[in-house]
C-alpha cells in the first residue's frame, strides 16, 4: 500500500471511528424499549430529520449510480431520473408528512409502517401487516445488497483487494453498526453523513470542472458525443461482447444516439412516485417532534436533493471530460466508479479519503435504514403480532437483531456478483416499495372510502406487477419497456378503487379516525 492510499485509508477510518461513536453514545437509549429503538421516541427535530430522510433515502447510488448513468449514456436518464426524484421528494414532504405524523398516532400510535397499515384499517386478522411486512423483506433485503456492492467496489476499486472480500469486511461493519445503535443512532448519524454527502460532491464537482479547464470544455467534450448532451436522446457506447467499450485512435467509440421518446421520459420520471412507499422516509414523518417542524423539514429536504442529484449528474460528464477512456470505466458496471477515479486523482490523499467517506456515508446511512426496518418488520408485525402476542420488548429486540443478520447474510450472497450495477439494483428495490406502498399509502391518508379489502388488493397488484412487468413484459421491449414502477403504480391505484367501491363501507370508527387526521392536519 502506497503512501497516498494509507492517508486516505485512515481519513476513512477516522470517519467510521466517528460513526460508531455515534452508535455507542445512544445504544443505551435504543434499548430502553422498542419505541425508542424503531422510532426513537418521535424525537427528532426539523434538521435531523429532513438531512437523515434524504440521506437514507439516497444511498451510495446518488454518489456512484447515478454519476455513473451519466458518465456512460449522458444526460437524459440521470436529468429525467433526478428531476423525478426532486419532485417527489417535495410532494412527499408537503402532502404525507403533516398527515401521516397526525394519523400514526391516531390509528393506535403506530411505530411501524405496517403498524398504521394495520391499526388504520382496524384489522383483528393481521393480512394487512403481513403482507407489508413480507414485502419489507423481500425488497430492503435487495436494497441492503446494492448497499454492500456499493461498499465492494468502494474498497476494492481504492486497495486492489479482491470485490468479494471487501463487500464482506463493509457488509459487517455496516451490520455491526446497526445492531448497536438504533433509529436514533441511524438518524443522528444519517445527519452527518448528509452533511458529508453534499460536500463530497461539491468538492467533486468544483474540482474537477476546474481541471477540465472550466465547464464550457466539459459542455463541449459531452456535444462531441451523439446523444450525450441532450434530453430526448441517448448515448450508445460501442461494447464488445463483455460489455467492454471499444477505444479507437485513443477515444471511446459511440454509435448513433438511441431514441428517448416521450414514453421513455414519463417513465423515468416516474422514480418520483416512489417516494409516497418508501418506509424509511415515511418513518421520519412519523418520527418528528412536532408536526409544525415539518414545514422546516421540508424545504431542508428539498435543497439538499435538489443541490445533490445536480451535482452528481454534473460529475459524469466532468468524469467523461478528464477521463474519456479509462480501464476502471470501460463498462456500464465500471462507469459507477468515475467519483472515486476523480477522488484519487485529484484531490490530496487526506482529503479524498475524507470525500470517499462520503459514499461510505451514503452507504451506511441507507443500509442502516434498510436494514433496521427489515428486521423491525419482522419483529414486530409477524414475530408479535402473529407468533407470540405476549412478547417481551426484550425478546422482541433480541428477534429483530437476528433477523438482521439473516437479512444481512442474503442480501451478501445477492451483492456477490462483481458485475452488478448499482442503478439497476435500487430501481428495482424502488419500483417495489413504490408500488406496493405508495398507492396505499395516498388512499389511506386522503381517501375516506377505502377499504381494508381494496388495501389489500392494491398491496398484492402493485408488488406482483413490479415482478411480472421487470421478469416478462420489460423484456418485450417497445411500450413495454417502461419502467415497471409506472404500470404497477398505476394498476395499485386501479385495484384499491375498484375493490374499495365493490365492497362495504369503512366502519364509523375507521371513518371517524381519518376525519380527527383529517382535522388535525
Amino acid at each position: 500500500m502506497d503512501q497516498g492510499t494509507l492517508q486516505i485509508l485512515i481519513a476513512m477510518v477516522c470517519y467510521m471511528a466517528v460513526v460508531i461513536g455515534i452508535g455507542i453514545y445512544f445504544a443505551k437509549r435504543s434499548s430502553a424499549s422498542s419505541e425508542e429503538y424503531f422510532l426513537g421516541g418521535r424525537s427528532l427535530g426539523p434538521w435531523v430529520a429532513a438531512m437523515s430522510a434524504e440521506a437514507s433515502d439516497m444511498s451510495g447510488w446518488l454518489l456512484m449510480g447515478l454519476p455513473g448513468v451519466a458518465y456512460w449514456s449522458g444526460l437524459s436518464d440521470a436529468v429525467w431520473t433526478a428531476i423525478g426524484l426532486g419532485l417527489g421528494t417535495y410532494v412527499n414532504w408537503l402532502l404525507v408528512s403533516r398527515r401521516l405524523r397526525h394519523y400514526s398516532v391516531i390509528a393506535g400510535d403506530a411505530i411501524t409502517v405496517p403498524d398504521f397499515f394495520s391499526n388504520r384499517f382496524k384489522e383483528t386478522k393481521k393480512v394487512i401487516m403481513t403482507i407489508a411486512a413480507l414485502f419489507i423483506l423481500i425488497f430492503f433485503t435487495v436494497y441492503a445488497a446494492s448497499c454492500f456492492v456499493t461498499c465492494g467496489k468502494l474498497f476494492s476499486t481504492l486497495f486492489g483487494v479482491s470485490y468479494q472480500s471487501m463487500m464482506i469486511v463493509g457488509a459487517i461493519f455496516v451490520v455491526s453498526y446497526t445492531l448497536l445503535g438504533g433509529f436514533l443512532a441511524e438518524s443522528a448519524s444519517d445527519f452527518m453523513q448528509a452533511v458529508v454527502m453534499i460536500f463530497a460532491l461539491t468538492i467533486i464537482l468544483i474540482t474537477g470542472s476546474l481541471a477540465a479547464g472550466g465547464f464550457g470544455k466539459v459542455l463541449e467534450n459531452a456535444r462531441t458525443i451523439p446523444g450525450f448532451l441532450t434530453f430526448v436522446g441517448i448515448a450508445s457506447p460501442t461494447v464488445d461482447a463483455g460489455g467492454v467499450q471499444q477505444v479507437a485512435s485513443g477515444a471511446p467509440v459511440f454509435g448513433a444516439a438511441g431514441k428517448y421518446g416521450l414514453l421513455t421520459i414519463i417513465s423515468t420520471l416516474s422514480w418520483g412516485l416512489g417516494y409516497f412507499g418508501m418506509p424509511q422516509v415515511l418513518l421520519r414523518f412519523m418520527a418528528i417532534r412536532k408536526s409544525e417542524q415539518l414545514v422546516s423539514a421540508r424545504r431542508i429536504a428539498s435543497i439538499w436533493c435538489a443541490i445533490s442529484l445536480l451535482a452528481a449528474v454534473v460529475i459524469g460528464l466532468v468524469g467523461r471530460a478528464l477521463f474519456p477512456v479509462h480501464e476502471v470505466l470501460n463498462t456500464a458496471s465500471g462507469a459507477e466508479n468515475v467519483f472515486i477515479v476523480l477522488s484519487k486523482h485529484l484531490l490530496p490523499p487526506l482529503l479524498a479519503g475524507l470525500v470517499m467517506a462520503g459514499i461510505l456515508a451514503a452507504t451506511i446511512s441507507s443500509s442502516d435504514s434498510y436494514l433496521l426496518i427489515a428486521a423491525s418488520a419482522f419483529s414486530l408485525n409477524i414475530y408479535k403480532s402473529l407468533f407470540k402476542k405476549n412478547a417481551s420488548d426484550k425478546q422482541v429486540m433480541v428477534m429483530s437483531r437476528i433477523v438482521l443478520l439473516l437479512i444481512a447474510i442474503i442480501g451478501m450472497v445477492i451483492a456477490l456478483d462483481e458485475q452488478s450495477v448499482i442503478f439497476t439494483i435500487v430501481s428495482f428495490a424502488w419500483a417495489g416499495f413504490g408500488a406496493v406502498f405508495g398507492p396505499i399509502m395516498l388512499f389511506s391518508l386522503f381517501w375516506k372510502r377505502t377499504t381494508r379489502a381494496g388495501a389489500i388488493a392494491g398491496m398484492l397488484t402493485g408488488g406482483a406487477m413490479v415482478f411480472i412487468w421487470k421478469l416478462l413484459l420489460k423484456p418485450l421491449g417497445g411500450v413495454f419497456g417502461i419502467y415497471e414502477l409506472f404500470p404497477a403504480f398505476v394498476l395499485s391505484c386501479a385495484a384499491i378503487i375498484v375493490v374499495s367501491l365493490l365492497t362495504k363501507a369503512p366502519s364509523e370508527d375507521i371513518q371517524k379516525e381519518f376525519d380527527l387526521a383529517a382535522a388535525a392536519s
